[in-house]
């Protein structure tokens, strides 16, 4: 059987090694499962941005017009999660996925990108300005190198930054929130009833 060391490809690829692995030999489930935390396992903080008007611009103006504002919004929000020590791990249509050290890091790369498409609505036509909604989440989370997230957390940032925040609206997971329990930032809870389960979230409060 493969080591670690000896596994080829990239980490997408591994971890579907492992995978394979693991649904061929599950009498190694346990030993298999402690390789994969030991190998994709951090404790990151990951923030999901969603452009907003995707129907209605595209329907409106057409496909061609929303990508050039995605590539417009990559302009913006690179250089803001950069700044903040994140690294961009996939982009998926107008969804940002970026992983951060701390959750502390993640708000001040949201904030500054808020403030970057603020800024730029200002000199651009109506029909180009940029619209973001985020989420962010803190916690354990399978980082696959610079290809992909798989975890609880991830899955919370994304709906929260798809399907819940609002226009230019950060909200944050209780993890994410109680991390930044000793900060200055004003965070005002939410609760939201998904499939009959209620989900305990926070929306920072800015000035943005």
């Amino acid at each position: 059987m493969a080591t670690i060391t000896e596994r080829r490809g990239t980490a997408l690829s591994q971890l579907k090694e492992m995978l394979r692995e693991r649904n061929e030999h599950p009498e190694r489930k346990t030993q298999i499962d402690e390789e994969i935390k030991q190998t994709f396992e951090r404790e990151v903080a990951i923030l999901v941005l969603d452009m907003c008007g995707f129907s209605r611009t595209t329907m409106k103006f057409g496909i061609i017009h929303f990508l050039s504002m995605i590539a417009q919004m990559e302009t913006l929000a690179h250089p803001a999660v950069a700044a903040n020590g994140g690294l961009c791990i996939k982009q998926d249509a107008d969804n940002l996925f970026v992983t951060f050290p701390t959750p502390a890091q993640a708000v001040e790369a949201a904030l500054d990108i808020l403030r970057a498409f603020r800024a730029a609505d200002m000199l651009l036509p109506d029909d180009r300005e940029i619209y973001g909604s985020i989420g962010i989440g803190y916690g354990s989370t399978l980082v696959i190198g610079d290809e992909d997230l798989f975890g609880n957390e991830m899955n919370l940032a994304s709906k929260l930054g798809e399907d819940l925040a609002d226009s230019m609206e950060i909200l944050l997971t209780e993890s994410a929130a109680t991390a930044l329990a000793d900060s200055s930032y004003r965070l005002e809870p939410i609760t939201f009833n998904i499939s009959g389960l209620e989900f305990n979230s926070f929306k920072l409060q800015h000035g943005v």
